[in-house]
């Protein structure tokens, strides 16, 4: 196995608003995966999953209220990430290879009837875990982002692509700032950077733009292959994406054109802010979760 980096615990003491205990599952081939699981555990899960370069903390604002209404959250670090294991060696992660390890983690924790939220990468691979097993889940909500099949990237993707590759520098809480509406507190822009005391920690963070499978990529064909699946996702799937994101602006088009869950679902709504819409309108995505849970019957 490549090098593997695992934040010390210290570098999180103190998260302001995060108060969950942590929890960590051992995958097969040794990487230790934190998440966080609040609520009742005989309650309908919600499977809250983050994108890039932001970690389970992206959601402190959203876990209270939904596991206030009833819920069981569940809000995992995918690997690269918050307080999971890092490999350091960019050459680690791959698409597909993050889809498995977070089936491999889903599959152990025995869930079903699963509302997934999800934004950013959370969808990329939250979405494959929907299509691999359409079955466990009751509906998904997603925001500011996609399931891409070689489309020709967006420029401000092809902008922010580039960046990650060949900039010198690489500040994440800064990056987070950058993509919210909301002026974040020196100590929430600190949180987002808590993860990564090393250059070499941020080896997951730095690829993942490259892994999108916009254009010419390996990941295509599965992608083309999840789409059918999603072609016949009958339970709710409810598109809540920002008025002020460049790169997943109008992305909701083609979801409630294709996807049987969205066609005629009157809970689509349009939230206020940024890319990290987690931050700039936390109330609106709890609203369209729990209104997406009821409609499901959860």
């Amino acid at each position: 196995m490549a090098k593997v980096h695992r934040t010390p615990d210290d570098r999180f003491a103190g998260l302001a608003d995060y108060p969950f205990d942590p929890r960590y599952h051992l995958l097969s081939d040794g990487l230790r995966l934190h998440y966080v699981d609040e609520g009742p555990r005989e309650a309908t899960p919600v499977l809250m999953m983050h994108g890039e370069p932001s970690w389970s903390y992206l959601y402190r604002k959203m876990i209270g209220p939904v596991v206030e209404a009833g819920y069981r959250v569940i809000a995992p670090d995918l690997i690269g990430f918050g307080k999971s294991d890092k490999p350091t060696d960019k050459g680690a992660y791959t698409y597909a290879g993050h889809v498995a390890w977070m089936r491999e983690w889903f599959e152990a924790m025995g869930l079903g009837n699963v509302i997934l939220a999800c934004q950013d990468w959370g969808s990329l691979v939250g979405l494959r875990l929907v299509t691999a097993m359409p079955d466990c889940f009751a509906g998904v909500v997603l925001s500011n982002g996609g399931l891409p099949a070689g489309q020709e990237p967006p420029p401000a993707f092809a902008k922010w692509r580039a960046f990650s590759k060949y900039s010198p520098v690489f500040p994440i809480g800064g990056i987070l700032q950058r993509a919210t509406t909301t002026e974040l507190p020196d100590h929430v822009v600190a949180a987002y950077d808590a993860p990564y005391d090393t250059r070499a920690s941020k080896a997951g963070a730095r690829i993942f733009p490259s892994l999108v499978p916009l254009g010419e990529n390996v990941e295509v064909p599965a992608q083309i292959e999840a789409w059918k699946v999603l072609e016949t996702f009958d339970r709710p799937f409810t598109c809540c994406f920002s008025d002020g994101d460049p790169i997943t602006r109008g992305g909701d088009a083609m979801f409630r054109e294709r996807v049987p869950g969205a066609r005629d679902n009157p809970l689509h709504r349009t939230l206020k802010g940024g890319h990290f819409i987690q931050e700039d309108d936390p109330e609106g995505f709890v609203g369209a979760i729990l209104d997406t849970a009821r409609r499901a019957g959860v």
